[in-house]
């Protein structure tokens, strides 16, 4: 998206940061970048979400919703969100505006909800008034539950068709994931209402569950929606290596475990293969696991340099890579911010041209990424 806010919505958050201090600058292979604290203390935030009045939200896994309005983060937490289990990997996960939040004020919580029989990952839509959620209504659950508290994925985006996309986990089960009955390990895609999209690639396989877009995923932490071609672009953490990025197409099978380039915790391969017959080969892998989270694909103006290029956060190696593309092929990759020493959970490129992100840490952090003058 290339919607600026207008300077006179920005300026609060403007003064704000020049009252807080001189940002930290840092090199890029072409350029010179400042990152400043917009706000800190944050219990392991996973997601970012833009107002249209310049205001931000970001979900705390430990289960709350927060306002940064301004650029202070608001003390009270969001009421009103849905019940949900903080356990291991799961708990609020992703955050996302209807694309007509303007005249609705509709939103979408992703998170790890826990009963009887056990836990899984469930998506709901309510209402947010700018202090409170309501009519929050369930519109997707996994099936079935599982008793692990891994892979949970969580991330959602809207296609052109208005239709949303909603990532699942293989919840730690990797043969959960080829179990086309089982909703676990792969993207689903439905209607706000909850409804499988009408043209799901699956509908006439009573084999296969009808919200299916593809399967065979293992734990897809980041999606976008490419602005140029309209196609779902993600990335998914492969095990001891094998972190892919793939562009999400009908009822494609990504073949997770059939292949992959990683190999099991343990040091036991899991595949002697890295590529089969019906299976979509990845665009672009890591060997050794960056274990990425968050993605975004840079349309602004502050940094003209890198216009189209692909922005992923890593956990396990601390760092923001830039992934520049010719097409659908990686042409460069860079490593910033390996000196921060932080995990990245999130990245998104804000209204305002800056790259924002999140820092996983029972302490994490919202920074704003700018040129240097």
């Amino acid at each position: 998206m290339n919607g600026r806010i207008p300077l006179l919505l920005l300026a609060p958050f403007l003064a704000h940061t020049a009252a807080a201090g001189a940002a930290d600058i840092y090199e890029a292979d072409d350029l010179r970048f400042r990152l400043a604290v917009v706000a800190d203390n944050l219990e392991h935030p996973w997601s970012l979400a833009f107002l249209p009045d310049g205001s931000q939200l970001v979900t705390e896994r430990a289960g709350r919703l927060r306002v940064i309005r301004d650029g202070e983060l608001h003390k009270e937490p969001v009421t009103g969100v849905p019940q949900l289990v903080v356990a291991g990997q799961g708990g609020l996960l992703d955050v996302l505006l209807h694309p007509e939040f303007d005249d609705n004020q509709v939103l979408f919580l992703s998170y790890a909800h826990r009963s009887r029989e056990g836990m899984t990952t469930r998506v709901a839509r309510a209402r947010f008034d700018g202090k409170a959620l309501s009519d929050a209504e369930v519109i997707f659950e996994a099936s079935p539950r599982g008793n692990t508290t891994r892979h949970f994925a969580g991330r959602m985006v809207f296609g052109q068709d208005g239709h949303l996309y909603i990532s699942v986990g293989d919840r730690g089960e990797m043969e959960r994931a080829q179990d086309t009955r089982d909703d676990a390990g792969g993207v689903h895609r439905i209607t706000i209402n909850g409804e499988p999209a009408p043209d799901n690639p699956f509908l006439s396989n009573s084999d296969i569950n009808d919200t299916f877009f593809t399967y065979g995923n293992r734990n897809i932490q980041g999606m976008i929606l490419h602005p140029d071609t309209g196609e779902v672009w993600s990335h998914e953490h492969g095990p001891r290596g094998g972190d892919e990025i793939n562009i999400i197409r009908a009822g494609n099978d990504y073949g997770w475990p059939k292949v992959t380039y990683g190999i099991d915790y343990s040091g036991v391969p899991i595949s002697s293969r890295t590529t089969m017959e019906g299976v979509t080969d990845p665009l672009h892998y890591w060997d050794p696991s960056i274990a990425p989270s968050g993605m975004a694909l840079y349309t602004g103006e502050l940094f003209p340099q890198w216009q189209g290029d692909v922005f992923v956060g890593a956990l396990k190696m601390r760092k923001l890579v830039r992934l520049s593309l010719d097409g659908e092929k990686v042409t460069e990759e860079e490593d910033l911010l390996t000196e921060l020493g932080e995990r990245i959970r999130d990245v998104r490129m804000g209204p305002d041209g800056a790259l924002w992100l999140l820092t996983d840490s029972p302490r994490g952090k919202v920074y704003r990424m700018v040129p240097a003058k």
